[in-house]
């Protein structure tokens, strides 16, 4: 039979074949692209990306809060040191203190000022303790930077942290600091108030003890001089107030040297001349020595006197008498003879009021000068120098 055309006819005993194969060629078909591989690079590269810009961001952030720390951390420790030298200074000004409590002897000081500096160094240290509480042994370091960016971002945060304690640690720093001024100011006032005081007192002690030696007496004053100039508790301070304390001490023995050469039984006539000389010169410095015979004068009922002065400051004598002026005491020659010897000493007031170039115009203005001053008995200086003339006994009504 005859088959369709198109159609295979299938021997027997075979097996068919598919149709496709009959009549043409058979074509490949295209192969399917897998998107898996594209997408998975291009998540690759946006990871990178991504901890790329994490890592620099992160790296920035850390950059940023470690300046800032380190700046928190330079203020603090420009508080601190700040604290520490105000504390130190305190510290100094009050061992300053302690040397004056420790080297006073209670002679000239009043006792008032030396409490009231005592509290105020106790006061000052307890608040110089209190403020070196608050100073750290160390403060915080910023350490290595980390390298991963989530370590970065985690230090980056502890650093802000460290950063705002430090600005919090600055502002308790700088809060001490007027506490510790004042507490300084209070020692320092209390001490030269102290030191004051003493200085002030020098004067009284001088009068006290008016039989001290001249150079002993301009001692204390200059020593008194030196500590009322002081401006602040320092070293000089202590070596002027202990200079002072010698001084006082210097004059008492020297008193009670001066004294125990005037004992005997013309002591209390000494005395009371010598208090009378130095009430005729007041402000003059005069001191007293005491002797058998004084300018070829003292026995056999002469009285014999002598006087050494300085032109230079303080204006002070020294004044010798024969025994005889305090044996005859209170005769009206005595008196006469005494007065002559003050007029030489309180010529250091009145240098331009005569003539000193010659010893006869140095001895008739001590003359005047007890003239002028009323005592007229001829031991003033008439019988062995003749009457002055009356231009120096009016010039001496000015020397007073």
């Amino acid at each position: 039979m005859t088959a369709p055309i198109g159609t295979a006819v299938t021997p027997r005993g075979g097996h068919q074949l598919p149709a496709h194969i009959v009549g043409h060629s058979p074509q490949r078909a295209p192969r399917k692209r897998r998107p898996g591989l594209w997408i998975g690079l291009a998540v690759g590269v946006v990871a990178v990306g991504t901890i790329a810009a994490l890592q620099t961001t992160a790296s920035l952030g850390y950059d940023d809060a470690e300046a800032n720390f380190e700046s928190a951390r330079d203020s603090a420790q420009v508080s601190v040191s700040n604290l520490q030298n105000s504390a130190d200074g305190v510290t100094a000004t009050t061992e300053i203190a302690n040397q004056l409590l420790q080297s006073d002897t209670g002679v000239l000081a009043d006792a008032a000022s030396k409490e009231d500096l005592g509290a105020a160094v106790t006061s000052a240290s307890d608040t110089v303790s209190a403020a070196s509480e608050t100073v750290p042994a160390t403060l915080p370091e910023a350490g290595e930077k980390p390298v991963i960016f989530w370590e970065l971002f985690g230090r980056a945060g502890e650093l802000d942290e460290q950063a705002d304690d430090l600005d919090e640690f600055v502002s308790e720093l700088d809060a001490e600091v007027p506490g510790l001024a004042d507490a300084g100011t209070s020692v320092e006032e209390a001490g030269l108030g102290f030191l004051g005081s003493a200085a002030t007192a020098a004067a009284a002690f001088e009068a006290a003890h008016i039989s001290a030696k001249n150079v002993d007496v301009i001692a204390l004053r200059d020593a008194a001089s030196d500590v009322s100039d002081a401006v602040a508790l320092d070293d000089l301070s202590v070596t002027s107030f202990v200079a002072l304390q010698d001084a006082a001490a210097q004059v008492v023995a020297s008193e009670q040297a001066e004294l125990a050469e005037k004992a005997g039984p013309l002591q209390g006539s000494r005395l009371e001349i010598e208090a009378f000389a130095r009430s005729l010169a007041p402000g003059v410095l005069l001191e007293f020595d005491w002797n058998p015979i004084v300018n070829n004068a003292g026995d056999n009922g002469s009285m014999g006197g002598l006087t050494t002065w300085w032109w230079d400051e303080p204006d002070r004598a020294v004044i010798e008498l024969s025994n005889s002026v305090a044996e005859q005491w209170p005769a009206d020659r005595s008196k006469a003879l005494v007065a002559h010897e003050v007029g030489h000493a309180i010529s250091v007031k009145c240098e331009d009021m005569y003539d000193s170039s010659t010893q006869d115009s140095i001895e008739k203005w001590a003359t005047a000068w007890a003239i002028g001053m009323g005592f007229t008995d001829d031991a003033n200086g008439v019988w062995a120098y003749g009457y002055p003339p009356q231009s120096y006994i009016d010039a001496s009504y000015a020397c007073r």
